[in-house]
């Protein structure tokens, strides 16, 4: 034992668990007055919103809500939304954000696995809850609904209670609790079940905590940014932005629907400074009607992450006054974990040299201990060349405790004491991250590896293709062949042969595609193209 270690004990007064919630109550005492929320016409300030956390917190308790249990949401990016990320933890439930763009089956599985006990339904989901509260097998939980005050959308009561009525009854100068153990769950988020039931990711108070202030330190974020939701909050907690805003005392602009002319409205009325999104937002934004964008008074901060954003939308959005951070990370790590950690001497660099740069996934997030690139068999270390592939692997504290009751799958992702992503990449020299390919998209074509990402580049580079995916199409000769799915600009014309054409003078010749489908691409509910889907519509090609 070392002297360090006599009488030196935790204490109240120097010890306390990290929690996210101290991020709210911070900004209420310091910024009482400032806006903290934007939503249509509705301004709230920081002091309003704390002590809305609280009475929901303090009306849950009085609704019989206990510590542990899990209280699910079915909403669109509203204030209350924002809200239940703080007064859910605050007495000691856990929350779970539902997509709200699944099927009535899976929301279903997901309320009877979380074991629900309170859940809160926007109107306009009325009939997708209804449906899968029908469908649940368990016992069915207390249902109160919100009614958005702001936009009038459709949709049925399930309820005699409506959110504001529920609040109301509720304390704002309720005593919240403090996590005994910044160990314990605050929310869970369901994997998207793409093969088989979805997975339910456990979050809990520490990871967020460090993943608030990691957002902020990674996207370079200042005191009062101006943040719009343009990422659903029910997707990774919203990368954990519900808490990392209040880190800052920031204003979140809250956006109902993903809309281009919402979209350019908010941006230049409200001062809208940051925003993340898949590449579909940046689709929605470029694309938009000459008549629906707007000048704007300074450079937003785009956050992307999913597929690397090809060289020409790159250069779209900083003509439409965006700069662009890659980020990249999975549910299992509270969202983004890396960040492509921009050099100001890459600035000096050409073009298509700049872009390649950032089409890097880049290096850890500040609070994630490692990332690396390593053999999945032997746990090894792939040399840093930039060439020699490998499984990207996470370990540290913004890596999820696990899977909700299912051992066996959490044992799995945790082997060998990392976190297995199932994406595989290269590590280069600089010891930046870059993604060749998820280790099921990877087509082997006579023996040859090849890189889907690196063919959708490619594509992505022609004047006329808005989006593309390449999958693999099994092919007596080689094996498999690439086969892409495009679609294209809205005007543009190209056909099979031009594509391929465009592909030669860019690809070596095994890698060109051999098929080309025009067709509106599958995506999931966050803009990530649904592979799976395309694999199947391969084979019948």
């Amino acid at each position: 034992m070392s002297i360090y270690d006599i009488d030196l004990d935790k204490t109240p007064a120097n010890y306390q668990p990290l929690t996210p919630l101290s991020f709210l109550a911070r900004s209420a005492s310091v910024y009482p007055e400032h806006v903290a929320i934007i939503h249509g016409k509705q301004r709230m300030s920081y002091a309003t919103f704390y002590a809305r956390a609280r009475k929901l917190a303090s009306a849950l308790v009085k609704a019989g809500i206990k510590k542990g249990d899990t209280v699910s949401v079915i909403l669109a990016n509203t204030p209350a939304m924002l809200e239940c990320h703080y007064g859910v933890p605050m007495m000691g439930a856990v929350l779970n954000t539902l997509n709200t763009r699944l099927d009535a089956m899976t929301i279903g599985f997901s309320l009877d696995h979380a074991e629900t006990k309170f859940l809160i339904v926007d109107k306009e989901f009325a009939g997708l809850s209804k449906n899968s509260i029908q469908l649940m097998k368990g016992p069915k939980p207390i249902v109160i609904d919100y009614v958005d005050p702001e936009f009038a959308v459709d949709g049925e009561r399930l309820s005699s209670i409506e959110y504001e009525q529920f609040i109301a009854s509720g304390d704002a100068e309720f005593e919240w609790l403090w996590p005994f153990d910044e160990w314990e769950a605050i929310s869970l988020n369901y994997t998207s079940g793409t093969t088989g039931n979805p997975k339910g990711v456990v979050y809990h108070h520490r990871g967020a905590y460090l993943m608030g202030q990691g957002n902020v330190l990674a996207a370079g974020i200042p005191k009062h940014p101006v943040y719009l939701w343009t990422l659903p909050m029910f997707h990774c907690n919203g990368w954990c932005f519900p808490w990392a805003i209040s880190v800052v005392a920031g204003t979140h602009v809250t956006l109902r629907w993903v809309r281009s002319k919402l979209i350019w409205e908010s941006l230049a009325d409200n001062g809208v400074t940051h925003l993340c999104g898949a590449p579909i937002v940046m689709s929605t934004i470029l694309n938009a009607p000459e008549n629906e964008k707007r000048k704007l008074a300074h450079t937003v901060q785009f956050l992307t992450a999913a597929a690397p954003p090809p060289e020409a939308v790159l250069s779209a959005m900083a003509g439409q006054g965006f700069n662009v951070t890659h980020l990249y990370g999975l549910t299992e790590t509270y969202g983004p974990a890396t960040v492509n950690d921009w050099k100001a001497l890459w600035d000096e660099l050409d073009g298509p040299a700049r872009a390649k740069k950032k089409a890097r996934q880049g290096v850890r997030y500040p609070p994630l201990e490692d990332l690396t690139v390593m053999n999945p068999e032997t746990m090894a270390r792939v040399p840093a060349d930039g060439e020699t592939m490998g499984e990207v692997m996470f370990r540290g504290n913004i890596v999820m405790k696990g899977y909700l009751k299912n051992p066996k799958a959490t044992a799995e992702a945790f082997r060998g004491g990392w976190f297995h992503s199932g994406d595989l990449g290269v590590m280069h020299g600089d010891n930046y991250i870059q993604l060749k390919d998820r280790s099921k998209d990877i087509i082997i074509s006579g023996g040859e590896n090849i890189s889907s990402i690196e063919v959708e580049d490619c594509l992505y580079k022609h004047p006329a293709i808005q989006a593309a995916a390449v999958v693999a199409k099994p092919d007596e000769k080689w094996g498999e062949t690439p086969c892409a799915f495009v679609e294209l600009k809205p005007g543009k014309v190209a056909s099979a042969e031009d594509i391929m054409e465009w592909c030669r003078k860019g690809l070596a010749k095994f890698k060109v595609p051999k098929h080309v489908v025009f067709t509106e691409l599958p995506k999931t509910s966050t803009g990530k193209i649904q592979k799976f889907k395309l694999r199947d519509k391969a084979k019948e090609v």
